[in-house]
Parts: C-alpha cells; sequence; structure tokens
C-alpha cells in the first residue's frame, strides 16, 4: 500500500503521522470500556486487516503482534464500570480515548476517530469517521487491539467473578448473562447504570453484609 505525506481515507486527506483510534466494549454491560490508537508508518503490510467485528477470534489474534511490530506507536486506554457509572458511558469512552492517544509514544498531527463524533478536549485536530474501522487501516488497527486486549482481560475477569460466563460473551447482554445476572445479582464488573443491571436492586455482595446472614 502506498501512502504519501497524507492518508487518503473515506474521502478524506489526513497529515501525517495520524493516530486512528477505537473501542471495544461500549455496548457491554460489565468490564471496562477500552479504547487504542495506533499510528502506522507508510508503506505497512497488514493483510488481511479490516474491521475487528467481521473479523474471526484467530485473524484478529494472529493481526495483534504484526500490528503492534509495524506500528509507529499504539497505545491503550482503558476505563472501569465504577468510572463508567460516575461519568456515562459516552464521557468513559472520551476518556479511553484521550488516555490511549496521550500514551503514545509518538505524538500524532492529526487523530481519526472511528463514529460520528470527536473526543472533547483532545488538543489535536482530529475528524471522526463514520464507519472507520472499515475504511481507514490506521482505525482498523486499533480497533483489533482494543478488542484483543479487552477479550483477554474478561476471561481473566471471569475467574476471579464466576458463574456469569464472562469469558464467553465478553459482557455484553447474552441470555446467558442476563440469567446469570438475575441468579447472582452484579458483581463489582458490572455496570450498575446500565440497563439489564440496575433493575437488580441488591448485588451477590452486599448479601454478604446483610445483618444477620
Amino acid at each position: 500500500m502506498s501512502l504519501l505525506s497524507c492518508h487518503q481515507g473515506a474521502g478524506e486527506a489526513f497529515p501525517r503521522p495520524f493516530a486512528g483510534v477505537d473501542e471495544a466494549g461500549r455496548g457491554c454491560l460489565a468490564g471496562p470500556v477500552v479504547a487504542a490508537a495506533v499510528i502506522l508508518p507508510p508503506g505497512f503490510d497488514l493483510p488481511g486487516l479490516g474491521d475487528s467485528k467481521q473479523l474471526s477470534e484467530r485473524r484478529r489474534l494472529a493481526l495483534e503482534p504484526t500490528i503492534k511490530a509495524q506500528a509507529v506507536a499504539w497505545a491503550l486506554g482503558v476505563v472501569w464500570p465504577a468510572d463508567i457509572d460516575r461519568l456515562d458511558i459516552l464521557r468513559a469512552t472520551f476518556a479511553a480515548m484521550a488516555g490511549a492517544v496521550a500514551h503514545l509514544r509518538a505524538r500524532p498531527a492529526f487523530v481519526a476517530v472511528d463514529g460520528d463524533k470527536t473526543v472533547p478536549g483532545l488538543g489535536l485536530p482530529q475528524r471522526a469517521v463514520i464507519g472507520g474501522d472499515a475504511k481507514i487501516p490506521e482505525i482498523s488497527a486499533a480497533s483489533v487491539l482494543a478488542k484483543t486486549f479487552r477479550d483477554r482481560l474478561m476471561v481473566a475477569l471471569a475467574r476471579r467473578y464466576p458463574g456469569y460466563g464472562l469469558e464467553v460473551h465478553k459482557g455484553y447482554g447474552t441470555r446467558v448473562h442476563l440469567e446469570a445476572l438475575a441468579r447472582l445479582g452484579p458483581c463489582r464488573m458490572h455496570r450498575r447504570t446500565f440497563q439489564g443491571v440496575r433493575p437488580r436492586a441488591r448485588s451477590r455482595e452486599d448479601s454478604l453484609c446483610l445483618p444477620g446472614i
């Protein structure tokens, strides 16, 4: 792929170096929201790169080390459930994205953000690109890194909070997850302000502290 001083994508020209930014886990009932920022070099070679949601887990895991090896810079931002509940999910997503950009070892001249909103207070020129994870390689790479990191994290959290199936559904509101919530109540990794979690008035942890129990 030939890239010059600007990247042509989705009808836009982005000055280099620019970072693509995307998130994983925004719509989940449990676990953190994770964002990644990636700067790719001219002439990168990442065959099969695309929107992480359209890739198999095997393909994402194969791409992850290659993206990290070829990237000029990459970084992650993580916001945990307590802060998601405090901020709301949109502001928490922005915080994760801003954190990822801030931790890049190379400062980008521009930021391309997946979706229809830019990140408030980022302090860098930026553009929101609807469907950018399928159009802009840097955003696609960010989507892969955010997704693979978060999936591994949810598998680890499943060992700490067993019974919910976090290792399978990764915190999304599946039937199995909702049934486990009804049976067990939410744990510390659940987003208490989210519909599907909020109606449960008492958590498993709270029940252990009730008088007389």
